[in-house]
């Protein structure tokens, strides 16, 4: 079993080598790959994702790709690491879990968004004459099928019930119905699952009145992206908010939260996001799921017992809390 290591820029430094010590207690024989991503990458060696990173990854397989930091204009030249990264391992789900956790956000929350990962308006062709500008949102009946195959399966598998499919076909007939129609086609392989549909602005505001009632979301990218990270704030906020971007030959853990300039190199930031992103590595990559289940339940044991970061309003520091999950272990 090998892991590459992709840290990446500002707090990412801190919270992903933390998170693989805590891994390598879990699986002493692991193999780690460090290789370079990011803003600072960019900087030093004119790409955010150079060649040998790539082939480190396809060679691994398994990566854990920390936070990146972005320019705030447009820079010749420079390409978002993590969305190459996914187009090029192929990896076509994004899976975004948000979970009730100790002390953390709301209660009884356990829903899962499955957002496409490879095209929308997320390929990046844009154009501009000064005065118009243009980009081009591409969805394919090949991807769109695809992801809503992996939705259904991971349904079924976690013995959940219901899937919504989310949309905006009412304004984007051809795009977004292309989705939705698909989505509906594979899912009807799947009796055992409830399905239903909503339009993401109505999908928005449902999740916002009441995450508690949802349980798997299949979206687009940019609707999946949007969705997400408001479902996150219901389960304690970034911090603690996993990812996992899943293909047939590679899967990428990525914790959700930026690269917090404005704290990174003070040794608080919050590991959990990637811890739980490696669990989701453990369960749907490697197949282990007693290891995913015990590092699991080693983050809810270490913050039941109220040992936090101070995002979560506790003292402890990046280090310090993974310390006290290795013990939970």
């Amino acid at each position: 079993m090998k892991l590459c290591v992709i840290s990446g820029d500002g707090i990412g430094r801190e919270v992903v080598p933390q998170a693989v010590r805590v891994l390598q207690t879990l699986l002493p024989a692991l193999q780690t790959v460090t290789a370079e991503a990011g803003w600072d990458t960019f900087r030093q060696q004119g790409t955010a994702l150079p060649a040998a990173t790539l082939a480190a990854a396809r060679d691994c397989g398994a990566v854990i790709f920390g936070a990146v930091s972005s320019p705030a204009h447009k820079v010749a030249g420079y390409r978002s690491p993590i969305v190459q990264l996914r187009r090029e391992l192929g990896c076509h789900a994004n899976l975004r879990p948000t979970l009730s956790l100790p002390g953390c956000g709301s209660a009884g929350i356990d829903l899962l968004i499955v957002r496409e990962n490879t095209e929308d308006l997320y390929i990046g062709e844009e154009q501009s004459d000064g005065d118009t500008a243009t980009a081009i949102k591409r969805i394919t009946r090949a991807a769109s099928q695809r992801v809503a195959q992996s939705a259904c399966q991971l349904a079924v598998a976690e013995g959940r019930q219901r899937l919504s499919i989310v949309h905006k076909a009412n304004i984007l007939p051809l795009t977004d119905g292309l989705f939705r129609d698909v989505a509906r086609q594979v899912a009807a392989e799947y009796p055992q699952l409830q399905v239903d549909e909503l339009l993401v602005d109505t999908a928005a505001l449902k999740l916002a009145q009441a995450p508690q009632a949802f349980d798997v979301l299949l979206a687009p990218n940019l609707y999946g992206d949007i969705l997400s990270d408001l479902a996150a704030a219901f389960g304690g906020g970034l911090g603690v908010a996993a990812s996992l971007n899943l293909g047939a030959t590679a899967a990428i853990a990525e914790p959700v939260h930026g690269s917090a300039p404005d704290i990174a190199g003070q040794g608080i930031a919050n590991p959990v996001a990637s811890l739980l992103s490696l669990a989701m590595l453990l369960r749907h990559w490697w197949q282990r799921p007693t290891l995913a289940a015990r590092l699991e339940q080693a983050v809810r044991a270490t913050l039941a017992a109220g040992i936090r970061t101070p995002d979560l309003g506790g003292a402890a520091g990046t280090v310090a809390f993974c310390d006290a999950v290795i013990a939970a272990l």
